[in-house]
């Protein structure tokens, strides 16, 4: 076993950013195959829409957004999750305080 082989990161040792107004970030354990990331969203925070090549899943923890991508727009809350996969357009607006964790494979090179 190497120390790639389990991969740890305590939430209150991690590094909350700021990369734009309204959105704090923490991202969370990852290797080059899979990457954890924490999303705090503050009410009326609005994501430019975007793509990226990785597959993402979305989970929603609590709160409430809506969230648009692949032709569907959906609202949802806490305990909802989707998948969006690589390489289609998408965008969220947070209807609320709403916390969000995504999963990202493969890793999210620009978030490590």
């Amino acid at each position: 076993m190497t120390d790639r082989d389990v991969v740890y990161a305590a939430t209150d040792a991690t590094t909350v950013t700021t990369p734009e107004e309204g959105l704090k970030r923490q991202v969370l354990a990852y290797n080059e195959r899979l990457m954890l990331v924490r999303h705090l969203l503050a009410k009326g925070w609005k994501g430019t829409r975007h793509k990226h090549p990785h597959d993402q899943l979305v989970y929603v923890v609590r709160g409430a957004i809506v969230f648009s991508g692949g032709g569907k727009t959906l609202e949802m809350r806490g305990g909802d999750s989707a998948v969006v996969s690589g390489n289609v357009e998408h965008e969220a607006r947070a209807l609320e305080e709403t916390e969000v964790l995504d999963v990202f494979t493969p890793y999210r090179e620009d978030y490590a």
